[in-house]
């Protein structure tokens, strides 16, 4: 099968493109990006067999790569399931996803780690990660079998959702783990500190009379796995950055060279704990929303460099989980298939361009996860997304592919929208 995506502006960083040309795909893979890729001087086809998909008004990106979401099976497909997720995900232009292990039985040996992949092949969406426990049973005691998890698929390690808060266990997992080239995840997250608090503290959570988790619980925790990355001469990867403080400790860390990369998410970079003044429960979310300025520092790093990479931290709850007081209310909310759309409100504001939104979303991620992808470069696998910049959309979780709606984000109008998604070659959603 061979397609040409004709006319778009194709943004590809990893090449440095941003031109309007055409993408040829063969097959599963990228044959060629320029102009008049399949015409002779009159204009005529050379290829009778070929597909021609005009994209002109649109931007042509390599897939969406999103190194952070939840798809809660096996043990929690009430939630979601690896369909469901990767329905999702293609809906919001993501054609890689990598899924972390806080599912029953937790992702710690291979066995899950091969369902997880089996799973993702039956529904034939986007490509799926697993990402393999730092420890058994998330439980920060033993380390999982590192090299078998890597033989049966694992892409990285992280106890997300649980911080490792050995810090003699966070040592050896950073040493085996790059004996094998594989990203430790860390969830950054001091459970001495942050234990019973609710939302972010300070003046907000004071009004409210909640407790409060304090950025330190954050910042302590960043600044301790970065300092063993130094010792130990490995990198590592911090999870949802969200506090000014973590900001300031990963820019310094990359200053001197440490080998650290950092992600943070659309509601770090558009909400504060104000938003958390009418109890809504879908504002619940772990790292909790920080301050003003705690978001103006997370858009000032993810502008300059210091966080390289924009995820969805996709983490589906239903009304069981969500649809009480918000003391006993699940944390976390739904991503996917709002994370695009959301993350492109910082280029109409002047934070970041195109090129380096685009870049933060795959190339970047691309290099965290150390995969082959996020670049429309001859050869490459053909995961191309299409975005309508123009396509204004107001988010209804009623339409959600997800199966879960606990999303703060019900009625946004959002400004760009995935209209086309082809993972390995194959059209996967369009809307075209």
């Amino acid at each position: 099968m061979t397609t040409l995506l004709r006319g778009g502006r194709v943004i590809d960083p990893s090449q440095k493109i941003d031109d309007v040309m055409d993408v040829l795909i063969e097959g599963n893979r990228i044959a060629a990006t320029g102009r008049n890729l399949v015409e002779d001087a009159k204009g005529r086809k050379k290829d009778p067999g070929l597909t021609v998909i005009d994209v002109r008004g649109k931007l042509v990106v390599p897939g969406l790569i999103d190194i952070h979401t939840h798809l809660r099976e096996p043990g929690y497909e009430y939630k979601e399931t690896v369909e469901s997720g990767c329905e999702a995900a293609v809906a919001g232009g993501f054609t890689s996803i990598a899924c972390m292990p806080n599912t029953n039985p937790v992702n710690d040996n291979r066995s899950v780690t091969e369902f997880i992949l089996r799973q993702a092949q039956k529904a034939g969406l986007a490509t799926v990660y697993p990402i393999a426990a730092v420890s058994r049973g998330s439980e920060g005691k033993a380390l999982t079998e590192f090299g078998d998890l890597k033989e049966a698929g694992a892409a990285g390690f992280s106890d997300d959702g649980r911080p490792v808060m050995h810090a003699g266990l966070m040592k050896r997992a950073l040493e085996y783990a790059h004996s094998l080239d594989l990203p430790v995840v860390s969830h950054c997250e001091d459970w001495q500190l942050s234990k019973g608090g609710l939302m972010n503290e300070g003046l907000v959570s004071t009004e409210l009379g909640m407790p409060g988790i304090p950025t330190i619980s954050e910042d302590i925790m960043v600044m301790r796995d970065i300092l063993i990355a130094e010792y130990v001469g490995t990198s590592v990867h911090i999870c949802h950055v969200s506090s000014a403080g973590a900001v300031r400790i990963l820019r310094q860390a990359r200053e001197r060279g440490v080998r650290v990369t950092a992600e943070t998410a659309p509601q770090y970079l558009l909400l504060t704990d104000e938003a958390l003044k009418g109890f809504d429960t879908s504002c619940k979310v772990n790292p909790p929303l920080r301050s003003a300025e705690d978001v103006a520092a997370v858009r000032a790093g993810l502008r300059d460099g210091t966080i390289e990479v924009i995820a969805s931290d996709h983490a589906p709850h239903s009304a069981i989980e969500k649809e009480v007081e918000f003391e006993y209310a699940a944390s976390g909310m739904v991503g996917l298939e709002t994370s695009l759309g959301l993350s492109w409100k910082l280029v109409e504001e002047g934070v970041l361009t195109p090129s380096e939104l685009i870049a933060r979303m795959t190339v970047n991620a691309a290099r965290v996860l150390r995969i082959p992808k996020g670049t429309l470069k001859k050869g490459a696998d053909a995961d191309v997304t299409v975005i309508d910049p123009k396509k204004t959309w107001t988010v209804d979780v009623r339409a959600f592919r997800s199966k879960s709606r606990n999303s703060p984000f019900n009625g946004w109008k959002l400004p760009v929208k995935a209209v086309l998604t082809i993972v390995g070659g194959e059209i996967k959603y369009s809307e075209l």
